[in-house]
């Protein structure tokens, strides 16, 4: 069995390496830095990582602000770091992109940015990375953050408060181009944030605003523009921030941010479709393209009320509102064609979503008077989201406005023995949602057929438990379980009821999933060595899975099983300023696709992710930086009968250089460094007989950037 197969893996690599230590940055392979005691927010605890049963990782701002610059969104940046995560799409558009084989939740300061109505795989473009000041991922299913963290969390933390009185500010400028320098492959980004300090107030206000050009592969060809999903290229954003705090005492603290992200794009050329029999990927030239373009408009206001001494303990109050409005390309679809709007079913129409959610969390956490070896921390969560997906040239329902309604109180526990030898954490939450869609017609081509609307609800109690060892000074050992839940896309379920007399009430399809994850971690951080390893197994019995029909993709259920191995190794070498590190993960997932009870079925490319090592080598002396990275992506076959669906593999290498001056640094990355020519995972996995969605990778672009802090 492959688990057999992984555990043998794991014990012999134990030894050597593993995944990455909670308590430094080895995400981002950069072991330069001394080790620190890191608290990561996500995991909605003041405890350090390391005295949590989890795989915790923390990319830092200057990790990040290199990452992007080689590769241009904090998505990109966190899937060429870990290698449990998949190659992106290298579209706006992250349907299929996944950690550890599920999808992880995209939050900001801990707030969600998914949709659980009505998935529109736009929450990795909320918010510009140059206001972030570290991205927290926490691997594996869980109810940290409630809702839709399955595969884990990936929490975007905004810049702090300036650190002493007065005004600071930094900026960035930057141009990135292909190797050929084609004028229609510029791009430019601007970026300013300044910050003013005066006593207990404080308050920082920027803005950004990026131009990108057409993408060309590794050929010289313009790359297929994805007019229905959305693109990132020949398209334009920008983005406003701001965050007010004040010190009502030494220990409290109160804080406002706000944030408006829009890109869009700017349809200046059409699809030309591939030859998948010829090895013959999709291009683009230029036209024009009806309709809306396709576009991500996300705002957020969030207040925050923080007291690290009420009582002896932590207290933390958040409220939030957040509203997105997705616009996806339109097409002549089968699905849109309604013959008592146009009979020559020749009806052009285009998707979009819509989501407002209004939210709420609180917690305390203190260590028990008269057994401060046990910190237990108590709160709530709450969530209200309305959600529709209409078509917008027609201003017709695809998607029913739809509410949902979360509200979790939780309890966590973390118990000290041994002089901090052996600790035992674990937590309840307890989660009650409920749907609320009234009566609706679905579209012509599903019927048309009449749907009663109903009141869904769902209770489930979730639980952990973990227990750490930590024998000798920077030998952690910890084993857990963890329950995440999350509910499958409810929007393409409902949109696609094609039976008559359905009562929402009593559709199966609308339960939630459940998912199981198992870890067992080792992590081995002293001196010069930083290592760690861990093996996971996550099951769900009843899951949700995307499968293509008629063109559209529809949720299926169908019990999932994943399991994977993780490990990495970091060394500071005797050569001064010079770090060389790896990781590797393997993934294994099954599922009963075909009713007869066994889960023997590969979930395919775009429910899981191929194996993958990556290799780095950082250097920095004096104003000189530099780093080379590598990300190998192996091949991999599924068992089933399409031989088209398997995936060759490719390899890519990238580079960073930079130079600080006194007026700033100067850098230069290349993405892409050796022009590899390679079809994206999820194109060469995904829709294999479809030409028109056959693309290729990015080729060789360069970036030249210049960042001052003032």
């Amino acid at each position: 069995m492959k688990r057999a197969v992984l555990l043998l893996g794991a014990a012999s690599a134990l030894a050597i390496s593993s995944h990455a230590s909670a308590q430094t940055s080895q995400a981002a392979d950069d072991p330069q830095n001394e080790d620190e005691t890191i608290v990561v927010s996500a995991a909605r605890t003041q405890l350090p990582a390391s005295a949590l049963p989890l795989t915790i990782d923390v990319i830092d701002r200057e990790q990040l602000a290199r990452q992007v610059q080689i590769s241009g969104s904090t998505v990109d940046a966190v899937s060429a770091l870990l290698p449990s995560f998949s190659p992106t799409r290298e579209k706006l558009t992250g349907s299929g992109e996944s950690l550890r084989g599920r999808s992880p939740l995209y939050a900001i300061n801990g707030i969600p940015q998914s949709t659980p109505v009505r998935d529109g795989s736009r929450d990795g473009y909320t918010i510009d990375p140059f206001f972030i000041d570290r991205v927290e991922v926490i691997y594996g299913s869980n109810a940290l953050q409630g809702i839709g963290a399955t595969g884990g969390v990936v929490n975007q933390v905004t810049v702090g408060a300036p650190a002493s009185d007065g005004i600071t500010s930094r900026a960035l400028a930057q141009v990135t181009a292909s190797d050929s320098f084609a004028g229609e492959g510029i791009g430019a980004k601007l970026g300013s944030l300044i910050g003013y300090r005066a006593g207990g107030f404080d308050a920082s206000i920027g803005a950004t605003v990026e131009r990108r050009g057409t993408f060309f592969d590794g050929a010289g060809n313009r790359i297929g523009v994805d007019g229905t999903q959305g693109e990132l290229q020949d398209s334009d954003s920008w983005s406003v921030f701001a965050r007010f705090g004040y010190d009502l005492s030494p220990s409290t603290r109160l804080e406002l941010v706000a944030n408006r992200f829009e890109l869009e794009g700017n349809a200046n050329y059409v699809l030309v479709p591939g030859d998948r029999a010829a090895g013959i990927p999709a291009t683009s030239e230029r036209g024009a393209t009806p309709g809306d373009p396709p576009s991500n408009t996300a705002e957020l206001l969030s207040a925050s009320l923080t007291d690290s001494n009420l009582a002896g303990g932590t207290f933390i109050l958040q409220a939030f509102y957040s509203r997105t409005d997705d616009v996806f390309g339109g097409g002549v679809f089968g699905t849109f064609q309604d013959p008592r709007i146009d009979p020559s079913r020749t009806l052009f129409d285009q998707s979009a979503n819509q989501s407002r959610k209004l939210g709420g969390k609180v917690s305390y956490e203190r260590g028990v008077p008269g057994f401060e070896d046990l910190v237990v921390t108590v709160g709530a969560d709450a969530l209200f989201d309305r959600t529709q997906q209409i078509l917008a040239q027609t201003d017709r329902v695809w998607v029913p406005e739809t509410d949902f309604r979360s509200i979790a109180p939780f309890v966590q526990g973390n118990l000290s023995l041994a002089g901090d030898l052996v600790r035992l954490a674990g937590g309840l939450r307890y989660e009650n949602v409920e749907l609320s869609v009234g009566d609706y017609e679905t579209l012509f081509s599903y019927g048309p057929v009449q749907v009663a609307g109903g009141n869904p609800s769902f209770e489930d109690l979730l639980w952990n438990a973990g227990l750490i060892v930590e024998p000798i000074d920077g030998l952690r050992a910890y084993g857990s379980y963890a329950e995440g839940f999350t509910i499958a896309d409810v929007g393409r379920i409902l949109r696609g009821i094609s039976q008559p007399n359905v009562d929402i009430d009593d559709f199966l399809s609308l339960e939630p999933v459940v998912s199981n994850n198992r870890e067992l971690g080792l992590e081995y951080d002293r001196g010069t060595l930083t290592a760690s390893a861990s093996y996971f197994w996550s099951t769900s019995d009843f899951g949700s899975l995307l499968v293509l029909r008629n063109d559209v993709f529809e949720v299926e259920r169908q019990p999932i099983e994943i399991e994977g191995f993780e490990t990495s190794l970091a060394w500071r070498t005797p050569i001064s300023g010079l770090s060389l590190s790896g990781g590797y993960a393997a993934l294994e997932g099954r599922t009963d696709g075909d009713g007869d009870g066994l889960v023997d079925e590969d979930l395919d490319g775009a429910n899981i992710s191929p194996d993958r090592v990556n290799l780095a080598a950082d250097y920095a002396r004096g104003p000189l930086s530099a780093r080379l990275q590598a990300r190998m992506y192996l091949s991999r076959e599924f068992n089933d009968v399409a031989t088209a669906t398997d995936f060759e593999g490719y390899t890519l290498l990238d580079a960073f250089v930079a130079y600080e001056t006194d007026i700033g640094e100067f850098s230069l990355a290349a993405q892409n460094l050796t022009d590899e020519y390679y079809v994206t995972y999820d194109s060469d996995t995904v829709r294999v007989t479809d030409d028109s969605r056959f693309y290729a990778g990015r080729g060789r672009t360069f970036t030249l950037g210049w960042r001052g802090t003032f």
